[in-house]
């Protein structure tokens, strides 16, 4: 089964778009598809969800097999072969938000204060600073002015 009939049209276009920025984030190297590089794409797809793979040193058919190899192992998508760029993408598995702790009340039911620290741990209130300040009473005013 080919990866890419799973994915819309539609789809498979905002990927495109979105990979066009993208720099590859993995170099084929003279060795081909090892399953070390594999373990990494899988890695890379975990982490990134889309991903940019250079595949330099393969001829066309051999990039094609490449891809279709790394789709069939990884559970991926091919997106794009186009030159010697292969663009990739698996969906990242949803993760479900961590249990929400039980509430806790920060004060007793009826009470004014709503911090769970007493009131006399509480840091000392600064004063305003007073209006009538050394430096303005010997300020002229601009209704004094000739």
């Amino acid at each position: 089964m080919d990866a890419r009939a799973t994915l819309a049209p539609a789809e498979r276009k905002a990927l495109r778009a979105r990979a066009h920025a993208l720099h590859p984030i993995l170099q084929l190297g003279g060795k081909g598809l090892t399953d070390a590089v594999v373990a990494e794409i899988d890695r890379a797809l975990t982490h990134h969800e889309l991903i940019k793979v250079r595949a330099a040193p393969l001829n066309r058919d051999e990039r094609e097999v490449a891809l279709a190899s790394i789709c069939e192992r990884t559970g991926a998508h091919a997106i794009q072969h186009i030159g010697k760029m292969l663009v990739i993408y698996r969906e990242k598995p949803r993760q479900e938000p961590p249990p929400a702790a039980t509430p806790t009340r920060t004060s007793r039911p009826g009470s004014r204060t709503s911090s769970p620290r007493p009131a006399s741990a509480r840091p000392p209130r600064r004063r305003p600073p007073s209006r009538s300040t050394p430096w303005r009473s010997a300020k002229k005013s601009k209704s004094s002015r000739p």
